[in-house]
């Protein structure tokens, strides 16, 4: 076949342009001028569109500067290639040209710029794009699904099955992005499932621990030390639950339930001993009235022999044996009287220890680690406390701050308006801190008019601005001593705990600043 001529080739142009309905403009002449001659088409370069796109680019960075001045001079050259070097560059990737034959992306890929048509270069606009997916990324996406696992539960076998496929899809390197998000897709879906069912088990299940407590408390509405228990065990119950919550109702339960093992102990040992003395009880009645039977019998025989007898002389042995029969009789009824009156005693004094025992149990079950007066912990709760929030620290690495706050001029306070105020004083601020501190806070009595307040992850930043919050808070309250306002300040001294430190040496060093806040003028917070 002849060549075309290119006389040819433009009238056959101009008829494809009439045909296709284009307009004749040179972008569409050109493109059909080089289909008609079967050359490749390059399109025209759009020089001053990239250097508005090279203007429009950040230069913040040295690295940035670098690229822009190269991606102008490829533009200044004409030259694709270096356009396409320079903005790939840019944006962090390795210039690569990307394998044929692939429709996704692969976890071991390079991350690559797919090379758009130059003309689309030209007219759309810069776009900046996330960072491509990585392995590393899929193996984070792995571990945060094997995190979650444990509290999804293991009933459901299908589910652990899609689990486990996607877990090692995200693991292979030659898994590619697309698959990954379908299986991402099907996984979320019946995820949402196994959440729900979790959530409602656990839902149910407080219900179910509710209903068995107040069960529980209404079959013992006569001991009263189970009060405290019951309580404690309904309001662990309600939602939302914490760690710190069900810590704190442990050690209250384990607490009572040691007073609670004394008493019983001690009323077992009780029952036997008022067994052992019924016992006896029924012996002496059953000798008793075996005696007193005979002595019956012994007094019928006396009076029919009295009855037969002639003279005195015949009625003598007759009344002494009745005399003999009776001081025996007598003196066994004061024996068996004298032993019973001592076990009564005994049995007395044993309720009365019981009872003891239960007031205890009551006192201990309502105030167990818990200051009467504000109802914070008292020293040995934050002890307790204190170990638990360390033990956690260590754990996860969180950071831990202790608050040591005293109240300003509390003597005087107490001088001045009697120590009934300053009961009130006392409780007011533990009052105002619990409405202020977050649930998982802790606020202990340290001593006197001291108050001990644990933040866990909590910075010292963090914490010294949660102690200025408490003030600015109690300056807004006062309550009343007869008819004039109190309103109480406090200094505070704040520690975060340090790498290789015990709970009591950061309680020293907020104690410190707690002092120099106090000297430095008082109503202040300082850091340790």
């Amino acid at each position: 076949m002849a060549e075309k001529t290119p006389f040819e080739i433009a009238r056959e142009t101009l008829k494809q342009l009439t045909l296709r309905k284009l307009a004749p403009t040179p972008l569409n002449y050109q493109k059909i001028y080089s289909e008609v001659a079967q050359l490749p088409f390059e399109p025209p370069f759009p020089a001053e569109r990239l250097r508005e796109i090279a203007l429009a680019l950040p230069t913040k960075t040295p690295g940035q500067q670098k690229q822009r001045g190269l991606l102008e001079s490829a533009i200044n050259q004409l030259n694709w290639g270096g356009v396409k070097t320079a903005l790939m560059a840019y944006g962090g990737f390795s210039p690569a040209a990307p394998e044929s034959g692939k429709t996704g992306l692969l976890l071991s890929d390079t991350p690559k710029l797919l090379p758009s048509p130059p003309i689309e270069i030209a007219l759309a606009p810069a776009v900046i794009t996330a960072p491509a997916l990585t392995a590393d990324f899929f193996g984070q996406i792995a571990r945060m699904i094997e995190f979650a696992l444990p509290a999804l539960g293991s009933d459901d076998d299908r589910f652990l099955e899609q689990t486990q496929a996607l877990l090692k899809s995200l693991r292979d390197p030659a898994t590619d992005a697309i698959t990954v998000k379908q299986m991402l897709a099907q996984y979320s879906h019946r995820l949402s499932f196994a959440a729900e069912d979790q959530a409602e088990i656990k839902t149910v299940l407080l219900k179910l621990l509710y209903l068995l407590v107040e069960n529980i408390s209404h079959l013992g509405i006569d001991d009263s030390w189970l009060t405290g228990q019951t309580e404690a065990l309904m309001a662990a119950c309600v939602p939302p639950l914490t760690l710190r919550r069900l810590d704190d109702v442990e050690q209250k339960l384990k607490d009572v339930i040691f007073q609670q093992t004394e008493a019983k102990s001690r009323a077992v040992q009780a029952q036997e001993e008022m067994r052992q003395m019924l016992a006896t009880f029924i012996e002496r009645l059953a000798a008793m009235n075996e005696s007193t039977s005979g002595f019956h019998e012994q007094l019928e025989a006396g009076a029919r022999l009295i009855d037969q007898a002639k003279t005195l002389a015949d009625i003598a042995p007759v009344l002494k044996d009745i005399v003999g029969a009776t001081r025996t009789m007598a003196r066994d009824s004061q024996v068996a009287r004298d032993e019973l009156q001592s076990m009564k005693k005994h049995a007395e004094a044993t309720e009365a220890e019981i009872t003891k025992l239960h007031r205890e149990l009551d006192r201990v079950s309502a105030q167990a680690r818990h200051d009467p007066l504000t109802g914070a912990l008292n020293r040995q709760g934050l002890e307790e406390a204190v170990n638990r929030e360390v033990s956690k620290v260590k754990r996860q690495d969180t950071p831990l701050c202790m608050a040591l706050l005293d109240i300003d001029n509390f003597k005087k306070l107490n001088d001045t308006l009697g120590h009934a105020t300053g009961d009130i004083a006392l409780a007011h601020l533990a009052g105002v801190t619990r409405e202020v501190m977050r649930p998982q806070d802790t606020l202990a009595r340290y001593g006197g008019e001291e108050f001990v307040i644990l933040l866990p992850d909590t910075p010292l930043d963090k914490g010294i601005e949660a102690m200025t919050r408490l003030q600015r808070e109690l300056t807004k309250r006062f309550f009343m001593a007869g008819t004039e306002k109190v309103l109480i300040t406090f200094s505070a001294g704040v520690a975060q705990l340090g790498p290789d430190e015990t709970g009591p040496q950061a309680i020293k060093r907020a104690d410190q600043a707690m002092y120099l806040a106090k000297r430095a003028g008082k109503n202040r917070v300082l850091g340790a």
